[in-house]
């Protein structure tokens, strides 16, 4: 099997791998086919599991030689112990579990660090869309009807740091993008207007 290189991820997941130290333990929620896992292990000697519950997407893992275990997310991490991971991991996902919150305060708990990306509900064209049409807004980012999206807890880049001052985390690193996961000037000036994906590297260490 051939080690997997930058340019064989997902550009999101690519930003991601920025802020896993090398040699570190990493937990990855929903890590999907295990691909970003696959790279940190191959690129960064990174000893890592994943938590997946699609069945197809844990024979992916398995055929990628990545470790991972079938686990309901809404479940919390109560199988796994205080401080157990360097880095916890979820991308794309936090919108989709029933407490985002609860899991949150579960990521920072098994892990010394969290990295999480989301959609940003405030983005520009989500509110034109919700002004002009009076309907849930579809796109690149969230391309699902509201009565078929797995998305039940859209948030913008202002709700979720107002919800990591209310749990005293500190944002260690933030990059937030386009759709095509690139930055610029213009999102950095504004990015809970014209940021589409929101990353986030955190914890509760203190400074």
């Amino acid at each position: 099997m051939s080690k997997l290189t930058l340019e064989d991820l997902r550009s999101d997941l690519a930003i991601i791998q920025q802020w896993v130290e090398p040699r570190s333990q990493v937990l990855d929620l929903g890590c999907g086919e295990g691909r970003l896992l696959r790279f940190l292990r191959d690129q960064k000697g990174v000893h890592g599991y994943g938590l997946e519950i699609n069945q197809d997407r844990i024979t992916a893992c398995i055929a990628n030689g990545v470790n991972v275990i079938e686990q309901d997310l809404n479940k919390g991490l109560v199988n796994y112990k205080d401080n157990g991971f360097d880095t916890v991991i979820m991308s794309q996902a936090i919108q989709a579990v029933q407490r985002p919150d609860q899991l949150l305060d579960e990521m920072l708990r098994v892990g010394q660090e969290a990295i999480i990306t989301f959609p940003n509900f405030g983005h520009w064209r989500t509110r034109l869309y919700l002004a002009g049409r009076g309907e849930m807004p579809m796109s690149k980012t969230l391309p699902h009807t509201w009565y078929n999206t797995p998305n039940i807890h859209l948030c913008t880049v202002t709700d979720f740091e107002k919800l990591c001052a209310e749990k005293g985390i500190r944002i260690l690193n933030k990059t937030v993008v386009d759709e095509s996961h690139q930055e610029h000037w213009a999102i950095r000036l504004w990015p809970a207007l014209l940021g589409e994906i929101a990353i986030y590297h955190l914890t509760r260490r203190p400074l």
